[in-house]
This record gives structure tokens, sequence and C-alpha cells, in this order.
């Protein structure tokens, strides 16, 4: 397993080793002690699993404010994402900045989003399903989001069309605007 971390301190890029054979493949998509190496200590105690049936179906920005913020280990396991990350610790170097990155079935990267992080995903074609592993549950007091097009954040999303959004998401805050209590002091 390849753990990279990114430009955005925190967020890393996960490369699980894939053995194939006639049979097809195997892969370890989590292991403790890989991520213990790479001084990661991340206790996961609930997998999550989404399916999105149509291509440009948007869900994000999102995130869980202090004290029940999430890490979340995410991958796709059918289809395909771009997958984003943005820093919104409002004491860091790379507040508002974004990590994306294309995950998919064939090539099985994971992104890795720690606390103080918001998190959205894109799907790149027709009926995807998203699995991702979180650090804490869901807390309804605690969601919060970010609008999707944000000036201020930019993010270049690879498809030019009008997302499929959820309301939620549609009437979502700016960063600017947003309740968000995290500082790089969490992390």
């Amino acid at each position: 397993m390849k753990i990279t971390e990114t430009e955005l301190s925190g967020v890393y890029l996960i490369e699980p080793k894939v053995f194939g054979d006639h049979r097809g493949w195997f892969m370890e998509s989590f292991k403790k002690a890989n991520f213990e190496e790479a001084g990661l200590d991340i206790q996961f105690i609930q997998d999550n699993h989404s399916f999105s049936a149509t291509k440009g179906t948007l869900r994000g920005l999102h995130y869980q404010s202090n004290p029940k913020a999430q890490t979340k280990l995410v991958r796709c396991t059918k289809g395909a994402i771009f997958d984003v990350a943005i820093d919104i610790r409002k004491d860091s170097e790379n507040y508002g900045k974004w990590y994306g990155v294309e995950l998919t079935e064939e090539n099985k990267k994971q992104l890795l989003v720690p606390k103080g992080f918001a998190h959205a995903f894109m799907t790149l074609t027709e009926n995807v399903e998203v699995e991702y592993k979180v650090d804490e549950v869901y807390s309804p007091e605690n969601d919060r989001g970010i609008l999707w097009n944000d000036p201020d954040i930019g993010i270049e999303w690879p498809l030019d069309v009008e997302p499929i959004l959820s309301d939620k998401d549609k009437n979502a805050p700016t960063l600017k605007e947003a309740d968000n209590n995290f500082s790089v002091e969490d992390n």
C-alpha cells in the first residue's frame, strides 16, 4: 500500500497493491499497520456506502463541526468520481485550497480526508457506488456544508454540466458564511 501526502497537509492519496490473475484480483483496502507506519493513527468506527444513478451528480461540500468532526477514507467501488478535499481550518496556510483526484473502480485509489476539511465528489459515470470509512458517527446537529461552486474556492469540476444537487447542497453557504470551528491545532 502506497500512502502519499498531497500538497494539502493531512490529505493523503492511498494506492493499494492489487494482485490479479486469471480469476480476478485481490487487494487490502485498509490495513491499520500500514496507516500507523505512515504516522496515521485513525480509529475508524463505521463504513458508509452511497449510490448515485446519474452522471454529474454532486454530493458536497460536506463536513461535521467539532466535537463530531469526521476523518473519511473514500473510495469508488463502481464507476468513477472526481473526489475533492477543501482545507477549512481558518488558521491554515492552505485555508480555502482544494485537492481533487479521480477515484475509479479500475484505479482503486482512495482519498483520506481528515477533520478540518470539507469533502465532495462529482460522479463521472452512471451508476456510481462510493464507500467510505469514518471515525465518528453522523451527527445531525454538527452536519454542515459549503456551496459547491463558491468562487472563493474555485474548484475546477471536470464535467461542464449543471450538476444534480440535493436541496441542502444547492442552498449551502459560502466558505466565508459557513459555520466552521476548525483550526490546525485540531489535527
